[in-house]
């Protein structure tokens, strides 16, 4: 009897008794037995806790995102044993390339993100406050990694994607993860992490899995501790309302199954592409996956006049979808991922038709390609049709699981928008739609109840990940049914395993725990210029004060004729009335020059280039005979990694540029990069 094997404690162990049989999607037969019975899961999560996400939260933001992109790689070196086992969850390769491929896809997205962060163990977030008028008194937002862990309980529909997308994110902000897979194919899962694991990359205790029921886990969260659901409303809010979750306010990530929709602009005719775009969208929602997503389009909305041309059009390409064995080539639709969920879509497509008919397939009968449809669970895909979207409520509340929309009418955009918003809140909607206006007006509308929202027509169409591709640097989630979370989100994601304080102090102690320098903080000059240091030289707070310069008529007219400024503020004696100033005024940029005239050190030297500026500002305007001086201080260093081995090793300096005028009053401030060789190669 071959059994699953759960991964916890640092060792592969199955779970005790027989277990839950899984099958094989396409022809039925037993792949595996799956049970977590006997462990104990009060020591898994200690294990994660204070193996996995010690070890995580020593690491510093780049060495995590360079952890990801080792896996991301090393899985990419198996993907065809994945795509073998796949084959048997009724996936199509297409189907298996989102859920594999799209799943690693996220670990390399994830891993990219180190660059957003400092080569710290921590972030700050958001802006630096000056709390006091004196300036001695300042805030500042911190985010540091939760010291609990991850446990992510997933759906069936994507055992791969569903797993790595929520770890990429744990992993990143520096916390480990138990996984639980749904169990019906979660034997796809453990062939995953059990490379995973092989490969070593990863700390020990940072990455537990599960296969079987959840047992008493959710008994043993703490405070520190965050829980990701993905299936089901009910489950979900189930789950949500255990006792320990509640008195521990352990943070709970709900992302539900959803009915999620599409609505055909009333601008768009038969002879326009998007017409064509919104019949293939339908279509491709409907069949990948065998329409077991959790973004997959449930409801169609279309104008009442184009109504039954839509009908037509869907059914035809719909006819065209070849059903069977996803090995076969010609297949483009496979099998559900069991016949128990097979009954269950049929089950609620009854309740539908209470309400509803259908104008395509069939709940009988299914044509196939090399396949049984007595062994498989294969099932025609569904198109219904309901009349009165407004009077009938189960097609707003009912989700039918797999291959299976309807299409409905409206009359104006205010009814698609109202109707778009009886789902009481979904992951997903699209809106195809060929006029800005329409869709503006569309989106402002059903923001409020939406995840996200696509705006589909020719010019994106190509490049579109389309409606139900959640993407890494976008929040994947949405409002009531759809659970109210949010996942990914690039950044955003991260900072939910992470714990955000506010600190307060003195600039100088605020400086000393982020690493950044902020104005009022104690700098140090030293004899040597800074532009003479290596990066590993410099130190946050090192300054230069520089000697002064006077600013002449000539200077500003120079100026303009050189950049070919010629604004009247700055050349026009005559045309400052009713203006901010009493005279020509130096151009902004001419000061920022002079400034940087006055700071660098003009010979070759550590210096690579300059990298930009950020938050520029100028403060005071300033005319012929101002004097300035510069006060240059290193705000932040960032390491920079080596793209190829021949390159110069550097780093990225943040230079604090505060310029001031003669009565010592703040002009012009900015951050300046520089490019920094490294002493040590």
């Amino acid at each position: 009897m071959n059994k699953l094997g759960n991964y916890v404690g640092g060792r592969w162990i199955p779970g005790e008794g027989e277990g839950q049989p899984l099958y094989d999607a396409v022809n039925g037969e037993i792949i595996a037995y799956a049970s977590t019975s006997g462990l104990d899961f009060r020591s898994i999560l200690n294990y994660g806790r204070n193996n996995g996400t010690a070890a995580l939260r020593k690491m510093t933001f780049h060495e995590r995102g360079r952890m990801l992109r080792g896996l991301a790689l090393h899985l990419k070196n198996h993907l065809e044993e994945f795509y073998d086992i796949s084959y048997r969850t009724g996936a199509t390769r297409v189907d298996s390339w989102i859920d594999i491929e799209g799943g690693i896809g996220n670990l390399f997205s994830y891993a990219s993100l180190r660059r957003k962060f400092p080569n710290e163990t921590f972030c700050t977030d958001g802006d630096f406050h000056l709390l006091g008028k004196g300036g001695t008194f300042a805030g500042q937002h911190i985010l540091v990694p939760k010291e609990g862990i991850a446990i992510h309980i997933n759906a069936y529909n994507f055992p791969v994607w569903g797993m790595l997308e929520k770890i990429a994110v744990n992993f990143m902000a520096g916390m480990a993860a138990v996984v639980k897979p749904a169990t019906i194919t979660s034997y796809l899962t453990e062939a995953v992490v059990r490379e995973i694991i092989a490969s070593n990359i990863l700390p020990a205790g940072a990455l537990q899995l599960v296969c079987g029921g959840a047992g008493d886990l959710l008994d043993h969260v703490n405070s520190q501790d965050v829980i990701t659901f993905t299936g089901s409303a009910i489950t979900g809010q189930k789950l949500k309302a255990n006792p320990r979750v509640l008195a521990e306010n352990t943070p709970f990530n709900m992302e539900a199954d959803s009915l999620n929709c599409i609505v055909l602009g009333d601008d768009v005719k038969e002879d326009m592409p998007e017409w064509n775009i919104f019949i293939r969208e339908v279509r491709k929602e409907m069949t990948i996956k065998a329409g077991q997503k959790c973004t997959a389009i449930r409801r169609i909305f279309v104008p009442e006049g184009r109504l039954e041309d839509v009908c037509l059009a869907l059914g035809k390409t719909l006819g065209q979808t070849s059903i069977g064995n996803p090995h076969n080539e010609k297949v483009r639709m496979g099998a559900l991922a069991g016949l128990t969920q097979r009954e269950e879509v049929i089950s609620q497509v009854q309740k539908l038709l209470a309400s509803s008919q259908i104008v395509y397939g069939s709940l009988d009968s299914v044509e196939l390609i090399d396949a049984d449809a007595q062994k498989g669970a294969f099932m025609s895909p569904i198109l219904l049709l309901n009349q009165k979207p407004f009077e009938s409520e189960a097609v707003h509340e009912v989700e039918a699981f797999g291959p299976v929309s309807t299409i409905m009418p409206y009359r104006n955009l205010e009814e698609a928008t109202q109707l778009a918003k009886k789902g009481k809140g979904s992951l997903v909607c699209t809106i195809v739609t060929a006029h800005n206006g329409t869709a503006g007006k569309f989106v402002l509308g059903a923001a409020t109840h939406h995840g996200r929202i696509l705006v589909l027509n020719h010019a994106c169409e190509k490049e579109s990940t389309g409606h139900g591709s959640p993407l890494p640097l976008l929040v994947h989630g949405g409002p009531g049914r759809a659970g109210g979370g949010e996942e990914l989100g690039g950044i955003r994601g991260i900072k939910h395993y992470m714990q955000r304080v506010a600190i307060q102090g003195s600039p100088s102690v605020i400086s000393s725990i982020t690493h950044i320098y902020q104005p009022g903080a104690i700098t140090q000059v030293d004899e040597k210029h800074p532009f003479r240091k290596f990066f590993e030289e410099l130190q946050i707070g090192d300054t230069l004060h520089t000697a002064r310069r006077t600013i002449t008529e000539a200077d500003i007219s120079n100026f303009a004729n050189l950049s070919w400024d010629h604004f009247y503020a700055h050349t026009d004696h005559t045309a400052l009335e009713g203006t901010l100033f009493e005279k020509p005024v130096a151009h902004g940029y001419f000061i920022l020059s002079a400034a940087a005239g006055l700071f660098v050190d003009a010979k070759k030297g550590p210096v690579l280039l300059n990298y930009g500026i950020d938050e520029l500002r100028f403060t005071k305007p300033l005319y012929a005979g101002s004097t300035i001086s510069v006060q240059l201080t290193v705000k932040e260093k960032i390491e920079q990694e080596k793209r190829e081995p021949g390159d110069i090793a550097r780093g990225i300096v943040k230079w604090y540029v505060e310029v001031k005028d003669e009565k010592n009053e703040l002009a012009a401030v900015a951050t300046i990069l520089t490019m920094v060789k490294k002493k040590q190669d």
